[in-house]
């Protein structure tokens, strides 16, 4: 257990390419895999390190992720000494709460930094999902004597046809596994080690950094600080082997939700050693009628199914009617699909309605998406 460090998490990215799901919420309250939110990847990896203070930032549209986070008694974090802090924006003449990127985000979030009583902070955004502790990596990094260490994993080099380089930073490392060079933005990249968002890195030098570069534009700390420095400071990055769900767009997101109709994608995320806690609701169980037809699905509790249902992931409390045929697809709280409608590679925010007779067909590199309490 880590017991010198407290954990940051970015949860509003300015970068985000979520569009219509982030219309109205941050990316960190983004609903995923059935009966999470985003956030809940990296507070309960936090949590299971050991870490009992984490700030949380966000700038706008949080509502949602106050209500889903409370006072972070799913995690263990309702604390009298420590707990979990919700950083909103306190504007004043030099935040204005709008944040361009990290570096304002954690400028804007300066105070608390300054008086957290422990060394290192763990500082990651929300879209990147994974499932670990992080006491390896901050062994790692004491053992290598590293300024800042930033966690990776191996993506492919080739990239699917059509597909476009989001918000993607790629390590260069050399033999000792320091971080030498990066290949940021590039449609193709020659290294496969690409950045998780999740840095280690201590408070004091943290402060040093953003104090340094104040008013000299800068609006990414990896990119416009950390890059430019790789010949001083000793970065190095430490790897993880099992599966990062990144969510850099529609159809990552997409694709990262059907992609826990694998197992072993499934046992990566949800591992039984580490768990991702989340807000614990009372619904009663799924209902199956006669009629109905289920497969390679994942069902949340409260939901009613009459109609087919396949390779789709449905939130809690959806109704999919009599003779409805609904495939591929990403149902969202309290979505209903009335008799007789079809709906294949569709991703429907929450509360939904599609009338019946209705056909919403996308693809998989297109799904279509329906946004929050719209009606079809």
């Amino acid at each position: 257990m880590i017991n010198n460090a407290f954990g940051l998490i970015y949860a509003d990215d300015s970068n985000s390419h979520l569009k219509e799901l982030t219309s109205e919420r941050s990316v960190g309250a983004v609903p995923f895999g059935g009966r999470y939110r985003a956030i809940d990847f990296p507070l309960s990896n936090i949590v299971n390190t050991g870490i009992t203070n984490v700030g949380v930032i966000t700038q706008r549209n949080y509502n949602s992720l106050m209500d889903h986070v409370g006072g972070g008694a799913p995690w263990d974090l309702h604390r009298k000494r420590d707990g979990l802090y919700l950083l909103t924006p306190f504007f004043t003449r030099e935040n204005t709460g709008s944040y361009l990127g990290n570096v304002d985000a954690l400028r804007g979030s300066i105070n608390y930094i300054e008086k957290v009583p422990y060394e290192y902070c763990i500082f990651t955004s929300a879209r990147n999902l994974y499932n670990t502790s992080y006491e390896k990596a901050m062994e790692a990094h004491m053992s290598n004597g590293a300024d800042i260490t930033y966690l990776y994993n191996i993506e492919p080099v080739d990239r699917p046809q059509g597909a476009e380089a989001l918000d993607e930073v790629r390590f260069i490392l050399n033999e000792q596994g320091r971080i030498v060079d990066m290949e940021i933005d590039c449609l193709h990249p020659k290294s496969g080690n690409c950045s998780m968002d999740c840095m280690i890195i201590e408070k004091s030098l943290m402060l040093s950094l953003l104090d340094e570069t104040a008013g000299r534009g800068c609006t990414d700390f990896l990119r416009d600080i950390v890059f430019k420095r790789l010949d001083t400071l000793k970065v190095y990055g430490f790897r993880y082997n099992d599966h990062v769900a990144r969510l850099n767009s529609l159809s990552s997101y997409f694709r990262e939700n059907m992609l826990l109709l694998k197992s072993d994608v499934r046992g990566d995320l949800f591992s039984a050693n580490t768990s991702i806690y989340t807000k614990v609701k009372d619904e009663p169980p799924a209902r199956y009628a006669g009629s109905a037809e289920v497969k390679n699905s994942m069902v949340a509790d409260g939901c009613t199914i009459e109609g087919s249902v396949e390779n789709c992931i449905l939130f809690r409390g959806v109704r999919v009617g009599r003779g409805a045929k609904v495939r591929n697809c990403i149902l969202m709280q309290g979505s209903e699909i009335s008799e007789c409608a079809e709906l294949e590679n569709v991703i429907l925010d929450k509360s939904v309605l599609v009338r019946r007779d209705r056909r919403l067909l996308g693809t998989e590199s297109f799904p279509v998406v329906i946004r929050k309490n719209a009606i079809v």
